[in-house]
C-alpha cells in the first residue's frame, strides 16, 4: 500500500461506525466513509468538538451540519495551497490520499532532465495539476465541470502558480482525447482520476467499469514515444489493484516500462493503522 504520510495540515484522527474524524488545518470534520465497517469506541474528544458533520440520508445523498466553520479556508502541502469549502455529497475539494501520487510523479518530472508535458484528465480542483506544475511540467488540465476548473485556478493562484504553463479546459475527457488524436498532439505523462459514475457537460454518461479500459487504450494514442509515466486512480471498490495492472500493462506493452498497482491510504492517528482510500496503477519508464 502507498500511504500519504507527509501531511502536516491534514490527518485522520479516528474512524468508527461508518465515519471518519478528520483535521483539516484548524478545523475538525466528521464525514461518512464506506470502508469504515468497524465499530470501535470513539474516545477522541474531537467527535464531540467537530466543526462540521456530513449526515448521510437513507434516501441517498445527505447534508452538512456546521458548528463554527468558515465558508472557505486553506491548507498547505509543501509549496501548494488548497482552498477548501464543504459542498455536495460530503466533499471538501481535495482528496488528501492523492499526495502519495503527487510525491511520486513530482520526482519523475524533476529528474527527467527535459521538458515534460502532462495531461490531467478528470482533474477536479487541481491537486495533481499543481503538483506537476510545481515540479516543472507543462500541464493540460481537463474537467467537465466549469466550477471545478474555476476552483482549480483559484488553487493555482493561492499556490503561486497563477502564471505557470497550465492550460485550463472545461471539456468531456473522452471527447478531448479523441480531438487530440486527430490533432496529432502527444503527452509525456497522463494522469486520470475518473469518477465511478458521472455525466459530461452535455449529459454524457460515464460508468467506470465500462469506460476505463477503452479510455486507457485511447490515451495510448496520445502518449509520446519517450513517455515518462501513466497514472490511473480508482475509487471503485470492485476495481482491484491487479485489475489496474492488467489493463495498463496490456495497453502500454509497446513502451519500455513496468506497472505497479497498490491500494492507497491515509494513516489514522489514534489507532496507528491505515485507512484504505482506493487504488492507483502506476506505469513508469524503465
Amino acid at each position: 500500500m502507498w500511504i500519504a504520510d507527509n501531511w502536516k495540515d491534514y490527518e485522520i484522527l479516528d474512524c468508527s461506525g461508518g465515519e471518519k474524524l478528520e483535521r483539516w488545518g484548524n478545523y475538525l470534520l466528521v464525514r461518512p466513509d464506506p470502508q469504515v465497517i468497524w465499530d470501535t469506541p470513539k474516545k477522541n474528544r474531537g467527535w464531540k468538538e467537530m466543526n462540521g458533520h456530513y449526515h448521510r440520508s437513507k434516501k441517498g445523498g445527505g447534508e452538512w451540519e456546521f458548528f463554527s466553520l468558515p465558508q472557505q479556508w486553506q491548507i498547505h502541502y509543501g509549496s501548494l495551497t488548497f482552498n477548501l469549502k464543504p459542498f455536495s455529497f460530503k466533499h471538501t475539494g481535495l482528496f488528501p490520499e492523492q499526495a502519495t501520487n503527487w510525491d511520486w510523479f513530482s520526482e519523475k518530472i524533476k529528474n527527467a532532465g527535459r521538458p515534460v508535458k502532462v495531461l490531467n484528465l478528470f482533474a477536479y480542483t487541481g491537486g495533481a495539476t499543481l503538483a506537476a506544475a510545481a515540479a516543472g511540467a507543462q500541464v493540460t488540465h481537463v474537467d467537465a465541470s466549469k466550477g471545478m476548473v474555476t476552483w482549480a485556478k483559484e488553487n493555482a493562484v493561492s499556490s503561486g502558480l497563477g502564471d505557470a504553463p497550465i492550460r485550463w479546459l472545461v471539456d468531456d475527457c473522452v471527447k478531448f482525447v479523441e480531438r487530440e488524436i486527430r490533432r496529432g498532439n502527444t503527452y509525456d505523462a497522463i494522469i486520470m482520476d475518473p469518477p465511478s459514475y458521472g455525466r459530461g457537460p452535455k449529459g454524457e454518461i460515464w460508468k467506470i467499469e465500462d469506460m476505463i479500459h477503452p479510455l486507457i487504450k485511447l490515451c495510448t494514442k496520445i502518449l509520446s514515444k519517450d513517455a515518462l509515466f501513466f497514472l490511473v486512480n480508482s475509487y471503485t471498490t470492485g476495481l482491484a489493484p491487479a485489475v489496474l495492472t492488467y489493463m495498463i500493462s496490456t495497453e502500454l506493452k509497446p513502451w519500455n516500462g513496468h506497472v505497479d498497482s497498490q491500494e492507497i491510504g491515509l494513516p489514522v492517528t489514534d489507532s496507528g493503522l491505515v485507512l484504505p482510500c482506493g487504488a492507483s496503477g502506476r506505469w513508469e519508464r524503465d
